[in-house]
């Protein structure tokens, strides 16, 4: 299979929706360069994945919308930009996509305490579904856990709902072994996992086919710049579902792990002539943007 039937397949099978797949252009490439896009550069950087210029259109005012992006015009000409919201909301996913799940674990777990007098805040619920998106799981109806959470996005997540001073956040160890030996594998029990383990599978399944094309195949910048907005895609829809639980929690045969490592490995293929790509397209050059030091900052990244 040819690289060029490999993406049309993809395309088929997938058929990525336009929103999300912006939202992805802009936190992969876009944003290590600049803040935002002229309308006219991102129809033409969409236009190698089918989407019309009505579709991008639609997408960017929905994506307004929804406090993704604000936008100015001058003259004719529309500029979109990351809100700073939006922005927070694509840093707060870079970890989760670009950097290794953590091998150690101090066996002990943070759990987030939502008191009964909290039951009328409005942004309870908010907290809920955050925390949930951030790995956490239900042990009780207030009580939320993980075993090893990202402190400064807590911090932030609480800050920014205005429940700092309402919820509490302990650290404990793990369960008490009242009858023989506890395996701390038995806390799994709480998230479920299958969904996620059959995500990271087909990932591989897709991914590792392109890998042995590319070792066969010389890269053209715009293919360069398609597969990798594929990639970080679809490894994104995976890796944001993912609790990214200890390795001590998880089983031998993870495949949260070998996803990873596949999609650094074609990370580092496509990345410097996606660049390239880019910077044509948007006319980095022309416009003064430090295109070496977007280079260092995607560098940097799967490290």
């Amino acid at each position: 299979m040819t690289i060029n039937a490999w993406f049309e397949q993809y395309l088929q099978d997938e058929a990525p929706k336009s929103k999300s797949l912006i939202v992805t252009v802009l936190g992969d490439t876009v944003l290590p360069g600049t803040t935002g896009v002229w309308l006219s550069e991102l129809i033409a950087l969409m236009a190698p994945f089918g989407l019309s210029e009505r579709l991008v259109r639609t997408s960017c005012f929905r994506l307004t919308e929804e406090g993704w992006l604000s936008t100015r015009r001058e003259g004719r000409r529309s500029h979109y930009s990351l809100t700073p919201l939006g922005r927070r909301r694509i840093e707060l996913a870079y970890p989760r996509i670009y950097t290794p799940a953590a091998s150690g674990w101090d066996g002990q777990w943070t759990l987030v305490v939502i008191p009964r007098s909290a039951d009328s805040v409005p942004n309870r619920l908010d907290l809920r579904r955050e925390l949930e998106w951030e790995g956490f799981a239900p042990l009780t109806a207030g009580v939320m856990i993980h075993p090893d959470p990202k402190t400064e996005v807590l911090q932030q997540l609480l800050g920014d709902l205005g429940l700092a001073d309402r919820v509490l956040v302990l650290r404990a160890a793990g369960p008490l072994a009242l009858a023989g030996s506890v395996d701390p594998a038995a806390m799994i029990q709480f998230w479920t996992l299958d969904e996620v383990r059959d995500r990271y599978r087909r990932f591989l399944d897709r991914f590792r086919a392109l890998h042995q094309q590319l070792g066969r195949t010389a890269l053209r910048p715009q293919q360069a710049y398609q597969i990798q907005t594929l990639l970080i895609h679809a490894f994104r829809r995976t890796t944001l579902h993912d609790p990214r639980l200890p390795a001590a929690l998880l089983p031998g045969d993870w495949p949260g792990r070998a996803a990873f490592e596949l999609c650094q490995r074609l990370y580092a293929i496509t990345s410097p002539l996606a660049l390239d790509y880019l910077s044509e397209v948007c006319r980095w050059r022309e416009i003064d943007v430090d295109v070496a030091a977007a280079a260092q900052r995607i560098g940097a990244r799967f490290r």
